[in-house]
């Protein structure tokens, strides 16, 4: 038989989840050959650029498609909430393997917690999901755009260029950084990004021999869950760069999911808590509600309010 093809990215933590997915089907399936190739995204390519201006989606994702529909790759392994909320015909994610640590932490100068960082403390963060739930927590903080892989955005913390950076669990655990963490969110102070902590395992939609034998890694809550969360984000007409959260729970043969806006300024939110059965009907209802209780204007005024501060330079 011969080796996979698995497309990644090229960075530290990128690799870790293909090798972390390569060793879980190889547990299943001895003997495995696969073959990881490493790929630049115009995200990678654009390492100034704010997630909050890029149009769309699929910065991070649009090169592993584009190899997969071209079959110069197999297999494509994603962080899930990168993947655009509108799907490619040709592509279908065949796993989920079953979901990392959902919340956001904070990795401080000094061990401070939010509470206890100084007054208008240079916070870093990726993410205006982030920074508005931030800002309604300290009004005072000074957020700075942050990209880079999670050990640089770290480093400029350690050099004193901010106090803190806000960041995902999940990276930093499976990057065996988790000693960073100077205080892990609640999901009620901060709600996490859609499919943040799950990987997508992507392949070609006429490749029915692979998508059988990926069947194996799929995790079927957190698949229920993931595709809860980003029906609300479809409906919403969001992508991962707009202030949007959910985190759903299969609870017995139910879903709880919980999502919400935030405006950009900190000052105004909408947070709705629904129960369902099939993810997309969850997903669109959430979304109904948010709309109902006033979370389309503060989407519509997102091109009127300020975005994440420029960069604060020490």
């Amino acid at each position: 038989m011969a080796a996979v093809r698995i497309g990644t990215r090229a960075s530290a933590l990128a690799r870790w989840q293909t090798e972390y997915v390569v060793a879980l089907w190889t547990e299943r399936e001895p003997g495995l050959e696969a073959e990881i190739l490493d790929l630049t995204s115009p995200g990678d390519e654009s390492p100034d650029a704010l997630l909050e201006q890029m149009e769309g989606t699929g910065f991070f994702t649009s090169t592993l498609e584009g190899a997969l529909r071209d079959g110069h790759i197999d297999l494509a392994v994603h962080s899930y909430k990168d993947l655009p909320v509108v799907t490619i015909n040709e592509l279908v994610v065949a796993a989920v393997p079953a979901r990392g640590a959902v919340e956001d932490v904070l990795c401080a100068r000094e061990r401070w917690s939010l509470a206890g960082l100084p007054p208008e403390a240079r916070v870093g963060t990726s993410s205006l999901r982030r920074a508005a739930q931030l800002k309604a927590l300290r009004r005072d903080l000074r957020l700075s755009s942050l990209r880079g892989n999670v050990p640089t955005r770290l480093e400029r913390v350690a050099r004193g260029e901010l106090d803190a950076v806000v960041l995902a669990l999940a990276g930093l655990e499976r990057l065996g950084l988790a000693q960073r963490v100077t205080q892990r969110f609640t999901t009620s102070e901060l709600l996490p990004a859609p499919a943040q902590g799950a990987l997508a395992l992507q392949v070609r939609a006429d490749d029915l021999a692979l998508r059988r034998r990926l069947a194996a890694l799929d995790h079927r809550p957190t698949r229920v869950a993931v595709e809860a969360e980003r029906a609300l984000l479809h409906r919403l007409r969001g992508g991962c760069s707009v202030p949007v959260g959910a985190l759903a729970r299969p609870e017995g043969g139910h879903l709880s999911l919980e999502a919400g806006v935030f405006a950009p300024a900190g000052d105004r939110s909408v947070r709705v808590r629904v129960q369902g059965v099939e993810p997309g009907a969850t997903g669109a209802e959430a979304a109904r509600q948010l709309l109902a209780s006033g979370a389309g204007e503060i989407l519509a005024d997102l091109d009127r309010l300020p975005r994440v501060t420029e960069e604060v330079r020490p």
